[in-house]
């Protein structure tokens, strides 16, 4: 794929690059570089340089941080068409988090000297990066929201039901869902201890609100799981 892969048109459809012109995207592109890594694999470290911004193109990778005592806060799962770091690359320190490999992906590199360039010569690439990094810091402050005003229970519904709102107002609201990545790595997203995320899965499962196999979540009613968060 990297060696048919076409960077500048792979930038054109993006929300963050869409609105330069072609000889912007050009340049843009000749900063850029296709990076593979196999799951598991680090992208960068805590402490490493932050001489670049990447776009999850496949895969998924974890951001997250490590207490004193060992224990891995995982702070965003990104997927494809998502970018991550670009906060970090006007800091001028070394990045504060990790990010490391859910499966296996392609990742697009995009340079701190290109986007630095490109700030510079255009206005409206500025504009772009800060509503990009703006809309990071909304879910930060979401997260935020969400550990100090919701119960373990709330947060896992609201996981749950997070891309199927559209099918709050279907008749049945029967719905299969399937967790991205492993439970381990979901709780420790939702600041949930594993056990206490498998406990909340029974309960649900016990209340007939779903059926489990294993990565696969049948919803047997939306509204009335959505109704028991609220209890």
């Amino acid at each position: 794929m990297s060696d048919t892969f076409d960077i500048q048109r792979y930038l054109a459809v993006m929300p963050l690059f869409s609105d330069l012109s072609n000889d912007e995207r050009a340049r843009l592109a000749q900063g850029c570089q296709l990076k593979r890594f196999a799951r598991g694999e680090m992208v960068f470290r805590n402490g490493d340089p932050c001489d670049a911004f990447f776009v999850v193109i496949v895969g998924q990778v974890k951001l997250f941080m490590v207490a004193p005592s060992g224990q891995e806060k995982v702070l965003e799962i990104v997927g494809p068409g998502q970018s991550f770091a670009e906060a970090m690359v006007f800091l001028e320190k070394p990045s504060f988090l990790s990010v490391q490999a859910l499966g296996d992906s392609l990742l697009l590199r995009v340079s701190k000297d290109a986007v630095f360039k490109e700030v510079a010569q255009d206005p409206r690439f500025s504009l772009h990066m800060l509503a990009g990094i703006s809309r990071r810091l909304h879910g930060l402050v979401q997260d935020v929201e969400s550990y100090a005003l919701q119960s373990g229970m709330q947060r896992m519904i609201g996981f749950l039901l997070r891309d199927i709102e559209h099918d709050l107002h279907t008749p049945s609201g029967v719905v299969t869902v399937s967790l991205p990545v492993s439970k381990a790595t979901i709780a420790s997203r939702l600041s949930l201890t594993p056990e206490y995320f498998s406990r909340v899965l029974r309960e649900l499962e016990e209340q007939g609100l779903i059926e489990i196999d294993r990565r696969e979540i049948r919803i047997l009613d939306v509204h009335k799981l959505a109704g028991y968060g609220s209890q």
